[in-house]
């Protein structure tokens, strides 16, 4: 009973702290400014967002605009996902 319970609170705790990590990371004023303007025309916000953040806090940089531009940052225009295709919006 004592093992399933802390079984429990384990799991509990690695969900949880899933969903804050990605705000942790974007979490600088920095960030969040410039990606909230990048990222203010986006279709999918939620998304374009998140990615933003992580790219943002990799590469301490975000182009201006709300999309193109990414010449000003060599490192985000770089980073691809799993699919080789650009991961930063």
């Amino acid at each position: 009973m004592m093992t399933l319970n802390f079984a429990t609170l384990l799991l509990m705790a690695l969900v949880l702290t899933s969903f804050l990590i990605p705000a942790t990371i974007a979490g600088s004023d920095f960030c969040d400014s410039k990606c909230n303007f990048r990222c203010s025309k986006a279709g999918r916000q939620d998304r374009c967002l998140k990615y933003c953040g992580i790219c943002c806090a990799d590469c301490h940089c975000v182009p201006s605009g709300t999309s193109g531009n990414k010449d000003e940052c060599p490192c985000y225009r770089d980073k691809k996902n799993s699919k080789g295709g650009p991961k930063c919006p």
